[in-house]
């Protein structure tokens, strides 16, 4: 999507609030769809659609996990690490993505498809142990169920997002709903 779209996209959310600088969150998910992640051009431009301090959108950016500080997978890999998933083996399904992809917390694979990374509470402690896939959830996971997700996504190479400047979701998402996959 290119970016006067996008522009008018946070035009159209900033009159959603009263104070317009309030949809500097969801103009920060527009420019992560754009850049990929919010790098500092990602910053100048929210800061500039926002007409606002590029150092107040970067404070908002950095205190969120949903917002990607640098490049990701395609698919990229979420997992809760607080004291539910913990307890209830979050640290196999790390295991398991570091065994499978290659690669540490943090990078990405080589082919670019696989990243993951250890967050701090998803909302889903009922759950546990659970992993968001770029942004959908996967809840009551052990090491088999986390490997034929991996697997089925490998194979048929969903998308897994929802688009903020079209409001809708990838195609392939409804058969990735957690209790279809699980």
């Amino acid at each position: 999507m290119e970016h006067a779209n996008a522009l008018a996209r946070v035009d159209e959310l900033k009159k959603k609030y009263p104070n317009p600088r309030s949809a500097v969150m969801p103009a920060l998910y527009i420019a992560q769809e754009i850049f990929g992640h919010i790098s500092d051009e990602a910053v100048t431009w929210v800061s500039d659609a926002m007409q606002m301090p590029a150092v107040q959108v970067r404070e908002v950016a950095s205190f969120y996990t949903m917002y990607y500080k640098k490049p990701v997978g395609k698919y990229h890999f979420q997992i809760c690490r607080t004291v539910s998933c913990t307890i209830c083996g979050m640290c196999k399904l790390t295991e398991l993505l570091h065994k499978k992809f290659g690669v540490k917390p943090g990078e990405v694979s080589a082919d670019g498809m696989w990243s993951y990374e250890e967050v701090e509470c998803l909302g889903s402690c009922g759950t546990a142990p659970m992993v968001q896939i770029n942004d959908i959830y996967f809840e009551k996971l052990d090491p088999r169920k986390l490997e034929e997700i991996i697997t089925k996504i490998a194979q048929e190479k969903p998308e897994l997002r929802y688009s903020t400047l079209t409001d809708q979701i990838g195609a392939g998402l409804a058969g990735y709903a957690k209790s279809e996959v699980i």
